[in-house]
């Protein structure tokens, strides 16, 4: 299975990740500087790109650039255009496919095809 790096600012992608009962490692802001040495997907809340600081550090660490195969995203689709900006703009960034977007802290229905999208990476 690939490894799995999330950010939470307000708590919403934390909720998610807990939901899918996968272990990942959260990104700290007070020491963003983790390797994670195998592949992973990066989820990531929609924010201002200035409240990603941790999130550049975090990529930028040694191999971890290299081994994100994938970003997922969580906003509100409220913000129209601006819906999962951040996600898309790192995926453009690393070259790397957004593989999923869910809405606050997902859907049953979410959780269950993330699930599914995680598991299907880990197999290739």
């Amino acid at each position: 299975m690939v490894d799995i790096a999330f950010y939470s600012i307000t708590g919403q992608t934390r909720r998610f990740m807990n939901k899918t009962g996968f272990t990942g490692y959260e990104i700290n802001d007070a020491d963003p500087f983790h390797e994670m040495g195998r592949q992973f997907i990066l989820i990531v809340p929609a924010y201002d790109d200035d409240m990603m600081d941790s999130v550049i550090d975090f990529l930028q660490y040694k191999t971890n650039h290299d081994n994100c195969i994938g970003v997922a995203g969580g906003g509100n689709r409220n913000f129209n255009t601006l819906y999962n900006h951040t996600a898309r703009d790192i995926a453009t960034g690393l070259n790397v496919p957004v593989v999923f977007e869910f809405e606050f802290n997902g859907t049953n229905k979410d959780v269950e095809n993330f699930k599914k999208v995680v598991n299907d990476l880990g197999t290739k």
